[in-house]
């Protein structure tokens, strides 16, 4: 049975754990270890230095400072912990779909399921992950654990979010990233899944709120999706249309020729400079097209990932 075949047994995405299995199953099968690792050592706490003990894991700076030895003490490996951040304004929601098909997703159907193939991964692995889900509000927080109870609520959560029709509902980016980060103690693997499209734009704000994300020393994916056919490329005829700003409500009756120049070179000049500030940042980016082969987007990121594991 193929994954189309599993989605359409699954009831679209309302048992997103099955589809969730069968992705992971399909591409990790190929790899010769997991693409996730818990983080290594990390340091704890200083402790007095005892004569006779190993010099190795003193703390000279701190000597240069208090004039006494302390050694570093450092904990073991740890699992690793994870947490997923979820766009879920009206501007995911596109193009509306009302039968989901696994090689013509929208963009937050793409996210859930990403997500949730993450999930899976790490759940074998026994790790924790959380979640996070905003809009124009913060719909959804649960901090990082590893019970299966606790996994089943965020896939609940993720489904739920891909078969809501939000109206109107804008994308407060910059606020709720900062709540996210603050809430985020230890360190982490967090993703981002994002069509980058803010109802305000700043985007100093918006690269202050991503690098807010990367305090203690979590490490960050952030995973643009979009829908490069229409939100890129503008590829419209050139008929009377009417244009409206899902998350606004807002339009313009135009021509999508009398615009298409412009709009591609601004949204690409847009797309361009995210990708370089992501790099300056030490943000690993993953351009997500939803035109593009799911299984193909999610396996070349392993693939990539694990190299440097």
């Amino acid at each position: 049975m193929n994954l189309q075949d599993e989605l359409n047994k699954a009831g679209g995405f309302k048992n997103l754990e099955h589809l969730a299995k069968q992705v992971v199953e399909g591409f990790i099968s190929g790899m010769h270890k997991s693409p996730f690792h818990g983080f290594s050592a990390e340091f704890a706490e200083h402790k007095i230095y005892n004569q006779g003990e190993s010099t190795r894991h003193i703390d000279w700076k701190l000597f240069a400072k208090t004039d006494k030895l302390y050694t570093k003490r450092y904990d073991d490996e740890t699992n690793l912990r994870c947490h997923i951040i979820l766009d879920n304004s009206s501007s995911m929601h596109y193009p509306e779909k009302t039968n989901f098909d696994i090689d013509n997703l929208n963009k937050i159907a793409f996210s859930a399921l990403a997500s949730a193939s993450l999930m899976h991964i790490l759940k074998k692995q026994r790790d924790a992950v959380g979640l996070s889900i905003y809009s124009d509000a913060y719909d959804f927080y649960a901090n990082e654990k590893g019970s299966e109870r606790h996994h089943q609520m965020l896939l609940a959560q993720l489904s739920n979010a891909v078969l809501s029709k939000p109206k109107n509902k804008q994308t407060e980016t910059y606020q709720y990233l900062h709540q996210i980060a603050e809430k985020i103690h230890r360190r982490s693997l967090i993703f981002v899944f994002t069509d980058m499209f803010q109802t305000s734009t700043d985007e100093v704000k918006l690269f202050e709120a991503l690098r807010h994300l990367k305090h203690n020393k979590h490490e960050v994916v952030l995973f643009h999706v979009f829908d490069r056919s229409k939100e890129l490329i503008f590829n419209f005829d050139n008929k009377p249309k009417r244009f409206i700003d899902v998350e606004t409500g807002e339009h313009i009756n135009l021509y999508s020729d009398q615009v298409k120049d412009n709009y591609e070179k601004l949204v690409g000049d847009y797309f361009k400079d995210l990708r370089v500030k992501c790099g300056q940042n030490r943000i690993k980016y993953v351009e997500a097209d939803i035109n593009k082969n799911f299984d193909a987007i999610l396996t070349s990121y392993m693939l990539e990932r694990q190299k440097f594991i």
